[in-house]
């Protein structure tokens, strides 16, 4: 069965040359950042927990009332520049009832709004809760940092606070592939995110070839910040990280379209190696560099709270709330009020960079003004 939804002839297709979750997409545009993209937090519950998980501190095993449909969708209905939405949590496919009564709404309002979705998902639910999205649905993003079912057992249930036996991960596990599977050979677009951290960079390009067998589209590649769970993980060093990714580049499949997030190598950098680095990563096929979406074109909103975030990882309290103000004016107050904006509110056209991530910035960089500097070299 192949029930891959037609392309709307407004619309472009996904692609290597476009990627409309990046904000050099809408500043190209626009002129500047404007709110192109809402992600929504549906949910605090979560079969798994990380050890990297960006969000893990905020998971729970019980949670109260949702806001609203009806309020979100006005909300949404009010954003002008609207491209994009994602929803996230926790695990968004956790409850049957989620995906039925907010999940599948919030798709159908884009897909005929005409604008581009994304789930973030582990994709060890039923089948069938995926099933209801293939109509809808652009992206199925999942993480995947894996060799193998015993990586995924010691990965994914390190922070459960109790025993979770090997042979109850390896069944998550090989439903996770199965469903990946089957939902791509089904016309589901399959995105997979690795991140490079202390487990994974020597293994990246043998994680790299399952995702081309658990049939994926993209393979994304972030590196791992200190984050919630990840915070007391250790951090690699950027020669490590450098190398991690000039291996999976010799190793990857041409035809995949990879896409490199949140990098802490910069064009306006000295560093020769960075600049090799770059280089080749601009000349590869089907490779691209996305900028980081958070404070520049999206925010968050947890449906829970209405509380609006302008980023997922950096240490900073909710902006606002959608039960007093619309997401535009949230969006622009951030974008000219706050201090921690101005520090790293950048752009370089000639290198299509919008600037360091936040984290970026405090880990690798916290006395360089990256407003002070210029592409080299480009």
């Amino acid at each position: 069965m192949n029930v891959l939804k037609p392309i709307s002839s407004s619309m472009k297709e996904l692609s290597p040359s476009y990627d409309p979750w990046d904000p050099i997409t809408s500043l190209r545009k626009h002129g500047r950042h404007v709110l192109t993209s809402v992600e929504m937090t549906v949910t605090n519950l979560c079969n798994m927990r990380c050890e990297h998980c960006a969000v893990g501190d905020a998971l729970t095993t019980r949670e109260g009332e949702m806001l609203p449909l009806t309020k979100m969708l006005h909300r949404l209905e009010e954003v002008e520049h609207l491209e994009t939405i994602s929803i996230t949590g926790g695990e968004p496919m956790f409850r049957a009832g989620t995906v039925e009564n907010m999940i599948v709404p919030l798709l159908q309002y884009a897909h005929e709004r005409g604008i581009r979705s994304q789930i973030n998902s582990n994709l060890t639910m039923p089948y069938s809760r995926y099933e209801q999205l293939l109509p809808y649905l652009d992206v199925m993003h999942i993480s995947f940092n894996y060799e193998n079912g015993d990586d995924f057992h010691q990965v994914g249930f390190a922070n459960s606070g109790h025993p979770v036996s090997r042979e109850a991960a390896y069944r998550l596990y090989d439903t996770m592939i199965e469903n990946s599977r089957r939902l791509s050979a089904d016309g589901m677009f399959i995105s997979a995110e690795s991140m490079i951290n202390y487990r994974t960079h020597s293994k990246l390009p043998q994680i790299h070839e399952l995702i081309r067998q658990m049939g994926a589209r993209r393979h994304e590649v972030h590196p791992m910040y200190a984050s919630s769970f990840a915070s007391s993980l250790p951090v690699l060093a950027l020669k490590d990280m450098m190398a991690a990714i000039h291996q999976l580049l010799d190793a990857r499949d041409p035809e995949m379209w990879m896409l490199f997030g949140t990098l802490p190598f910069f064009a306006c950098s000295a560093e020769e190696q960075d600049q090799q680095l770059l280089r080749r990563m601009r000349t590869e096929p089907n490779v691209t560099l996305r900028n980081d979406p958070d404070g520049r074109n999206r925010v968050n909103v947890n449906m829970f709270s209405g509380d609006v975030f302008v980023t997922d990882f950096a240490d900073i309290a909710a902006f606002g709330n959608i039960e007093s103000h619309k997401l535009d004016e949230i969006f622009a107050e951030w974008q000219t009020a706050h201090p921690l904006n101005q520090k790293v509110n950048c752009f370089c056209d000639a290198a299509g960079c919008c600037g360091p991530n936040l984290l970026v910035a405090d880990m690798y960089y916290p006395n360089v003004d990256f407003k002070a500097r210029k592409a080299i070299n480009l």
